[in-house]
């Protein structure tokens, strides 16, 4: 898969440097305009702040690019032509020259491709719930299974069903490292009721582990289950009620496939009064923080 890989990443990646992937849907899919704009903006800020370099990965025009520029950022802040790109989206949106925003599982394939080994990113996907009758589960957990990179993120989507999710990235041999913390967080809020095995508490700790699996020749990715900060965790009740009601609501309308995620993260935006999307904003960026310095660490310790 040919790569368009901005200038500074390439020479950072050549010479062992920290990089931190970032994906695109969110910025397309997850969130209004301009606070989508916004957000992206601030990730890369607080990578860069870190001693890190940020690289937003998307596909425009049909080429893949690990980078963006100002003008291709507002793009896909702006545009309504962008795919979502999962693996099953990349042969279409590349031969058709499509313009594509790219989900956690299609930029851990361009991660991993580019030789990024370290992601942030807000909330991975997983089993939906009610899968058992409709099947739907995330192409992020078969990735995560496959492809070499850590991911930082504040658990799996809350919409989601937890325990399913779990127990399928246990049958794919995937590590879930609770960073400082016992639970999986819940995204929006800090704990849920499911214990995580194992848990690290500092970047250098989560570098070693790294290191260790992928250097002895086992193959797969990590998730590294960051919680919210206490400050802007929502109330667990709240989110319920909220999350409960949009997942009724998509029933009601059979919203499906690839629509969901987005449907009903917006129906609970509106139920919690924009609540939602705050905590979303504060998670992602303390997501890039700590992603930053799991980077620095590896990066050290494989120089």
């Amino acid at each position: 898969m040919k790569l368009d890989i901005k200038p500074h990443i390439q020479q950072a990646l050549k010479e062992g440097k920290a990089v931190v992937a970032l994906e695109s849907t969110i910025i397309s899919h997850g969130m209004p305009y301009p606070q989508n704009k916004e957000m992206a903006r601030k990730v890369e800020s607080i990578i860069e702040n870190e001693g890190a370099i940020p690289a937003t990965i998307a596909i425009l025009n049909g080429v893949i690019k690990v980078g963006l520029s100002e003008d291709e950022l507002e793009m896909l802040a702006t545009s309504d032509a962008i795919i979502k790109v999962s693996k099953r989206d990349f042969g279409y949106v590349l031969s058709q020259q499509k313009h594509g925003a790219t989900t956690v599982s299609g930029t851990m394939i361009v991660a991993a491709l580019a030789g990024i080994k370290v992601f942030a990113t807000g909330g991975i996907g997983g089993v939906h719930r009610g899968a058992e009758h409709t099947f739907d589960v995330s192409r992020d957990l078969e990735e995560l299974a496959s492809q070499n990179v850590a991911v930082v993120c504040a658990g799996a989507k809350a919409i989601l069903d937890l325990s399913k999710t779990l127990e399928f990235l246990e049958t794919k041999g995937v590590e879930i490292i609770g960073y400082k913390t016992d639970v999986l967080p819940a995204f929006y809020t800090r704990k849920s009721e499911y214990p995580i095995d194992y848990r690290l508490d500092t970047p250098e700790a989560v570098a070693d582990l790294m290191h260790a699996k992928w250097h002895n020749g086992i193959d797969g990715g990590i998730v590294v289950a960051n919680p919210i900060l206490e400050n802007d965790s929502l109330d667990e009740t709240l989110m319920n009620k909220a999350i409960n009601a949009a997942l009724e609501e998509a029933q009601a309308f059979t919203i499906t496939g690839k629509e969901l995620t987005p449907f009903l993260l917006k129906n609970v935006k509106e139920a919690t009064k924009g609540k939602s999307l705050d905590a979303n904003l504060a998670l992602v960026y303390h997501n890039a923080y700590v992603a930053a310095q799991i980077a620095l660490a590896y990066a050290k310790k494989t120089l």
